[in-house]
């Protein structure tokens, strides 16, 4: 589907299929201790992501990791708080990039989870890695943290465009080898999340996403043939014509505010998409639900389409609704 090709039935999986929501995975994080120990460890990782696609039968199969493993292998220190979110250290705000030390081999775990997870998907599953993109990554990188706004990031990148830069450049490199490796193991397409891209003016967008964007598809690209990349910069909203087509991604992924036939209209003729569910129609459920999956099935008629949400599922949604949604979606299959 990926390679342009339409199906009847759209293919599916859902962003953070493998989390919060599912009573498996509950028990084994609270077995584990905490998130960083659960993501470093093959075992648990791959039993993570392979818990959905028991028992729901999803199309795909997503790593279980997170987006911070780049800045991790970068050198910065990461932990999880209880309730507090990621944090990294030393900020970048206030410290040199050339401060930090590069340490790959903190990526070596999650290499093995794919290996793991390889090793145990129904042949007929696609698996798919991922890593986020550069804008997003370096909003953590700057301000230690995540915030509302990313206000302290897009200031550094106004006042000090030359470091901030090498900030963007290096988490690109780390991220095409990234990329790589989990290709080596056993990934078949990989997902660029752009998840603060919204926060960003149109000139800054075209500097910050769309052309970091557009090197790791170049770079892993070279390294990985064939391989297909999904973009997903979320709250891009008019300026995903323009990251379509310069980024030179295979798909793009739609968050819940795009309006998917003004999508289908604007986006490049024969694009694969993927979205757009609302999570929040997800957790309500009935025919609020119903008719949102049925707006969205009708506006990629003739379009390559995975059916997706238009961000990741939320904790409370209730499973009875993720079967509902994917009877709704596979009603012809």
């Amino acid at each position: 589907m990926l390679n342009g090709e339409r199906q009847a039935t759209p293919p599916m999986w859902l962003m953070r299929q493998a989390g919060r929501y599912l009573p498996e995975y509950r028990a084994l994080r609270a077995e584990k201790g905490g998130f960083l120990a659960l993501a470093t460890d093959p075992e648990a990782a791959a039993e993570v992501t392979v818990q959905p696609i028991r028992r729901f039968g999803f199309d795909g199969a997503i790593l279980f990791s997170d987006i911070l493993m780049v800045p991790w292998a970068l050198g910065q220190d990461l932990s999880f708080g209880a309730g507090e979110g990621p944090r990294l250290a030393p900020a970048l705000v206030d410290h040199a990039l050339n401060a930090l030390t590069a340490v790959p081999v903190r990526l070596d775990p999650v290499y093995a989870t794919v290996a793991r997870v390889k090793a145990q998907l129904p042949p007929q599953t696609s698996f798919l890695g991922f890593a986020g993109s550069p804008w997003t990554v370096a909003t953590y990188m700057v301000a230690g943290q995540g915030s509302k706004d990313q206000g302290e990031t897009r200031r550094f990148a106004y006042a000090d465009p030359a470091g901030f830069g090498a900030i963007i450049d290096a988490i690109v490199t780390m991220t095409i080898d990234y990329l790589a490796g989990q290709v080596a193991n056993g990934v078949e397409a990989v997902q660029l999340f752009d998840s603060w891209a919204g926060s960003l003016s149109p000139a800054q967008f075209e500097r910050w996403v769309i052309a970091p964007n557009a090197a790791i598809v170049d770079g892993f690209r070279a390294r990985c043939p064939g391989v297909p990349v999904i973009g997903f910069p979320k709250g891009a909203g008019g300026k995903l014509p323009a990251y379509a087509r310069e980024t030179g991604v295979d798909a793009v992924g739609l968050d819940e505010t795009v309006d998917p036939v003004w999508a289908d209209t604007y986006l490049p003729e024969g694009l694969p998409v993927q979205g757009n569910l609302d999570p929040l129609a997800l957790i309500a459920g009935g025919e609020a639900l119903d008719g949102a999956v049925d707006r969205i099935l009708a506006a990629f008629t003739k379009r390559p389409h995975i059916f997706n949400l238009g961000h990741g599922i939320l904790p409370d949604t209730p499973i009875a609704h993720v079967e509902r949604l994917i009877a709704r979606v596979r009603k012809d299959r």
